[in-house]
């Protein structure tokens, strides 16, 4: 099983990731990364993230990184 993150801006497009990610072998390692990672993902553009198990979608929806959303 492989765990990955999608990055995105608001409107839904894919962005390009300030901090490269890598593949994740758990759920868990792939959520603790986002965990630590996303304000220099929030800096570098990214919006939202969406989390996909081998290419699957994980959430109901991106996860927003501003930290005043709600959702």
């Amino acid at each position: 099983m492989a765990w990955t993150w999608r990055f995105e801006k608001a409107d839904g497009s894919e962005a390009a990731p300030a901090v490269q990610p890598e593949e994740f072998t758990t759920q868990g390692d792939a959520e603790s990364w986002i965990g630590e990672e996303w304000k220099a993902l929030l800096e570098g553009g990214v919006d939202q993230v969406r989390l996909f198990e081998d290419g699957t979608e994980i959430y109901p929806g991106p996860m927003s990184l501003h930290a005043d959303a709600e959702g």
